[in-house]
């Protein structure tokens, strides 16, 4: 047996593709439209985690996607979890529960899906604006 991926439906392709890939670093490795199904389907990975992937599963028809939190969250090891984060909030996401221990992060993508942010190895030494910062919304 072995991990293929997860998959998390997304309303809008292009925000959705800002958010992991712009933002968050993934990278696309192979899309695949069903005009049959009327979806798309969209497989990324991390740089050189080509075992490890997200699929986004685009359906046509308009539907609303709700419950994001029950599904958990994906996870992700980061080199630098401040660098990560001031990245994306620079990109306009919020980040949810700041790295204020300099080890853990979570931000939501466009559809409500939590993003958990690990930093990789041992935890960066706290430093501000993130040590001060306040944890807002649900992660």
């Amino acid at each position: 047996m072995r991990y293929l991926h997860t998959m998390v439906r997304v309303s809008d392709v292009e925000a959705s593709l800002r958010f992991y890939c712009d933002l968050l670093g993934l990278e696309e490795i192979r899309r695949r439209d069903s005009e049959r199904g009327r979806f798309t389907l969209i497989f990324l990975a991390a740089p050189g985690q080509i075992d490890s992937q997200l699929e986004l599963t685009h359906n046509w028809d308009p539907e609303a996607y709700t419950g994001g939190r029950n599904f958990g969250h994906l996870a992700y090891a980061v080199d630098d979890i401040f660098a990560v984060c001031e990245r994306l909030r620079d990109g306009g996401v919020v980040i949810h529960r700041p790295p204020r221990d300099g080890r853990m992060a979570f931000v939501r993508s466009p559809d409500g899906i939590s993003v958990e942010l690990l930093q990789d190895g041992e935890a960066l030494a706290p430093r501000e604006p993130w040590t001060s910062m306040p944890s807002t919304g649900t992660w």
